[in-house]
């Protein structure tokens, strides 16, 4: 009996010993597995959002007149994306589309304001995710610093979306200096708490990026970064204006020179805590350039707020050193969609099944495993204006008016309507247009009468390569009251 129990407990510890090694070797197999990121080796994601910028009013763009070596310097630790559009052509819906990585007229959220004389009061719809709620709900920790302008319900509030910190306002514009007064939504706040500065607020937010960056280095954070600069008002730093005097765009080049500095304060912060690398950081306007703040399209027709190139095509960045190689440039059809589903993919978090994404994951081309077109179709409207994207060819349909068609290939500049020579294409593009439209939401909003009429005036004369008389209703009754 001795020798039989002897014999058990032999084996018994023999099964033991086999499965302790099952276990290590199935956890070795699972250490090597590459798709697993442990958390410190997630990247962290920065989205710097700036206002109203013009397409080549950047070194990497090729201005000869505006000073960015900072953001140029970003660029070249990056990909330029050469070919790159927002969602929207004003600055409420752009942000909308940004952030849910979907097309915000899946929501209804189509134009700037309600309508309804609260502009701003109604924003993402509560049933739709942002970026921050996602990346929250995986173990990041998420900022929103700056212009917010997707509502000011209590529901709509940055800390109601997924950020577990706000440090701005909600508001679609406001001063760069302080106010003894601000309305609500003007105030610069931390998390609903007004916020008393001295100073320049590109500053104030440049601070607080970095400061942000020191107290959260020890784990993945998701910042959206969203200066103010360089929409109007043009205010700007004495100092600046000063270096500037004799500059035909003093006031642009003296905000745009405050912007870049900013950028290099983040730049080298992450470089001094040793997490440049590993950030994924992305660079880009949140429409074109506007008719009131001197910024230039270069070689693109039209501004913010129309369906030309210049209203949606806008300087683009992506930088991750780690993972992307420096000193690219990619021309594939591309969108702020994308940042959505590509900063899922660098973060490997799974997509929920319900959760509905309109853009691609960038990361294959931007490390060239794939060529070609990340999109090979893109839209864009705003209540009476629409355009369509296939391939090189785009169309612009204005309501009561008519449609242009354009071989962007040939004609960056949209000067040459094809319609007549091109019907298969153009039809083509009208159906698609269309098909796209069945599946949206009818706005919920629509801007007030005075800038429909101006924006239609716009695309009008835009469309027939004539002059634009007015570009703002004041100028616009100014006009028509001399007819």
């Amino acid at each position: 009996m001795t020798v039989f129990f002897r014999i058990q407990e032999s084996v018994s510890k023999a099964f033991g010993l086999f499965i302790l090694l099952l276990i290590f070797v199935s956890s070795c197999k699972e250490n090597k597995d590459e798709s697993v990121v442990k958390p410190k080796e997630q990247p962290n994601v920065i989205v710097i959002l700036i206002d109203d910028a013009g397409y080549a009013d950047f070194g990497f763009m090729g201005s000869q007149d505006l000073e960015t070596p900072n953001i140029d310097a970003l660029a070249k630790s990056g990909v330029i994306l050469t070919d790159a559009h927002v969602s929207a052509t004003v600055c409420a819906p752009s942000r909308g589309g940004l952030m849910t990585g979907k097309y915000q007229q899946r929501f209804g959220f189509e134009a700037n304001g309600t309508g309804f004389g609260n502009p701003g009061d109604i924003g993402l719809s509560d049933d739709v995710s942002t970026m921050a709620d996602v990346f929250k709900a995986n173990g990041y920790k998420t900022l929103a610093l700056g212009k917010w302008h997707l509502g000011a319900d209590k529901s709509d509030h940055p800390n109601q979306r997924g950020f577990d910190e706000f440090f701005g306002f909600e508001a679609g514009s406001r001063s760069y200096f302080s106010y003894k007064n601000p309305k609500k939504e003007k105030m610069l706040q931390h998390n609903s708490k007004r916020v008393m500065f001295d100073g320049y607020l590109t500053d104030v937010l440049g601070d607080q990026s970095v400061k942000f960056i020191e107290e959260n280095k020890a784990q993945p954070f998701f910042m959206y970064l969203a200066y103010n600069a360089v929409h109007t008002p043009m205010e700007a730093k004495t100092e600046h204006l000063e270096k500037y005097k004799n500059h035909p765009r003093q006031e642009l080049a003296a905000m745009t020179w405050s912007l870049d500095e900013n950028i290099g304060k983040l730049q080298q912060k992450l470089k001094a805590l040793g997490l440049a690398d590993n950030t994924l950081i992305y660079f880009l306007s949140d429409n074109g350039g506007a008719a009131n703040n001197s910024s230039s399209g270069g070689p693109l027709k039209g501004w913010k707020g129309n369906k030309f190139e210049g209203g949606h095509r806008v300087p683009f960045i992506v930088s991750w050193p780690k993972i992307i190689k420096g000193g690219q440039t990619f021309g594939g059809l591309s969108s702020s969609l994308d940042i959505f589903t590509t900063s899922l993919a660098a973060a490997n978090i799974k997509k929920a099944d319900d959760l509905i994404l309109d853009g691609t994951n960038l990361l294959p081309y931007l490390k060239g495993e794939k060529t070609g077109n990340p999109h090979d179709k893109l839209f864009w409207r705003k209540l009476e204006e629409a355009g369509v994207r296939i391939g090189d060819y785009k169309m612009v349909r204005l309501q009561d008016f008519g449609a242009t068609l354009y071989n962007l290939e040939n004609d960056l500049g949209e000067t040459t309507d094809l319609k007549t020579f091109k019907k298969e294409e153009y039809q083509l593009l009208q159906n698609e247009l269309k098909l796209w439209e069945s599946k949206m939401m009818d706005p919920l909003w629509i801007e007030e009468r005075s800038w429909m009429d101006v924006t239609h005036h716009i695309h009008k004369q835009l469309m027939q390569n004539e002059k634009v008389l007015y570009s703002n209703p004041t100028q616009m009754k100014t006009v028509l009251s001399k007819k």
